[in-house]
């Protein structure tokens, strides 16, 4: 079933959770997520980035992601990821999606307030809730993860929440997107602060590669929302390498594929505490 952002995080919440957000890019890493949700009976949310909710793959793509949504036995909330501005949002909510993340984290403190308020502000005419960052989350390949931009201040996530509006908040705390040289030391204290101050579900992106103990940790303190993406894409890629050159049927070549991708989803299903929760 189609769920709005603010519903499954809602949920999550209650039961002290979180909800996997896996970017998909076509209808078998979809399907991939679709097949490990209704298998382990929990909400997920299926997510472009925001490159791809410019190109005309996303015009093909997203009927369907939406079509998988609506049938679905589970939650489902279809989701941008950083959006890069308002072009992105308005595309993103014409293609029906029902939550919106605005990246405005590399602006100065001030102009991201202002930048994301005014989206919150438009997205709440068609009822979809926003996410916000606050804390750059740069790329794992930069070097050093905690070097990658400075942590979010819990301060500063106190006032930005109070000022935006928004639903969620992405926050940097020791992680960064791609694969790490080393294992990242998520800062657990930094969350369980920013959570109490405020009050609404907090997010972790670049959750690929993440050991499995840290994502607990970091699902107790408050992270109600992480997001995987270079993993998945591994996962779908590798399989299409190893797949038989002989296999000539596109259909036949994609099942393991879609196979490794839904393995890959239901081992962060169940690490984030969302499994049976349906």
């Amino acid at each position: 079933m189609l769920t709005g952002l603010k519903e499954i995080l809602n949920t999550a919440e209650k039961g002290e959770y979180c909800i996997p957000a896996f970017n998909v890019y076509n209808i078998e890493t979809a399907r991939g997520v679709m097949n490990a949700a209704e298998k382990l009976r929990a909400p997920v949310i299926m997510q472009f980035y925001s490159r791809l909710v410019t190109s005309k793959a996303a015009e093909d793509v997203a009927p369907i992601v939406l079509d998988m949504a609506h049938k679905a036995s589970v939650p489902v909330c279809f989701h941008l990821d950083h959006g890069a501005g308002e072009r992105e949002v308005i595309r993103s909510l014409r293609m029906g999606m029902t939550g919106i993340m605005f990246d405005a984290s590399m602006e100065t403190f001030e102009n991201n307030i202002e930048k994301t308020k005014k989206v919150v502000d438009m997205c709440n005419y068609v009822n979809v809730a926003v996410e916000g960052e606050l804390g750059h989350i740069g790329k794992a390949a930069d070097g050093d993860e905690a070097a990658v931009a400075e942590y979010t201040h819990p301060d500063e996530a106190e006032k930005y929440v109070k000022e935006t509006g928004v639903s969620a908040l992405a926050v940097m705390v020791g992680t960064a997107h791609g694969r790490y040289k080393k294992a990242p030391v998520l800062d657990i204290e930094r969350i369980k602060t920013i959570k109490k101050l405020t009050g609404i579900p907090l997010v972790l992106h670049g959750g690929s590669g993440v050991p499995d103990d840290q994502i607990r940790s970091a699902v107790k303190a408050g992270i109600r929302k992480m997001n995987f993406s270079t993993d998945l894409c591994y996962s779908f890629l590798d399989a299409c390498r190893e797949r038989d050159k002989s296999i000539v049927g596109i259909d036949l070549f994609m099942t393991e594929p879609i196979e490794r991708v839904q393995k890959f989803a239901e081992t962060k299903i169940a690490v984030l505490g969302a499994a049976g929760r349906v």
